[in-house]
């Protein structure tokens, strides 16, 4: 059996039945500061970023006009993720990554049955993204995306 064929069935515990599993993976990264144009200028030097600013972003992410996409950064065997950095004077500092999910509203009941926090969201950005955050149970800030 082949390492995806393991991570997408697996047994369920304490049941006969075979449950099918698809691992969801990390779809996009964000940076939130107070210094937004600051930030992306470090970034910008410090890795080559470029970004597309501004950016349609949910209000509870970032303040409208200062969010910069940033498209698909490749490596040179071509991996890579989506992200964007933006903020603004009312939001606190932090990073998350997105896993993507089909049902960014079941994710967070999810997460919460399991002993995670629910933090925002679902909340829709302009483009139609929907998004949400949660803490895990040790307080990480992890986030949900998906489409509407």
């Amino acid at each position: 059996m082949s390492r995806q064929d393991r991570d997408t069935s697996r047994l369920t515990a304490g049941s006969q039945a075979k449950e099918e599993r698809v691992s969801q993976p990390v779809v996009h990264f964000e940076i939130i500061g107070k210094d937004p144009e600051r930030l992306r200028e470090y970034f910008g030097e410090l890795f080559g970023w470029e970004f597309d600013t501004p950016s349609p972003v949910a209000r509870e992410v970032s303040e409208p006009g200062s969010y910069g996409f940033l498209d698909l950064v490749t490596s040179g065997d071509g991996t890579g993720i989506r992200g964007g950095v933006g903020g603004g004077q009312g939001y606190a500092s932090h990073a998350v990554f997105y896993v993507g999910v089909p049902d960014v509203e079941a994710a967070l009941q999810r997460a919460e049955s399991l002993g995670g926090t629910r933090v925002m969201g679902p909340a829709t950005s302009p483009n139609g993204l929907v998004i949400g955050h949660f803490t895990d149970p040790e307080g990480t800030l992890i986030g949900v995306a998906g489409v509407a």
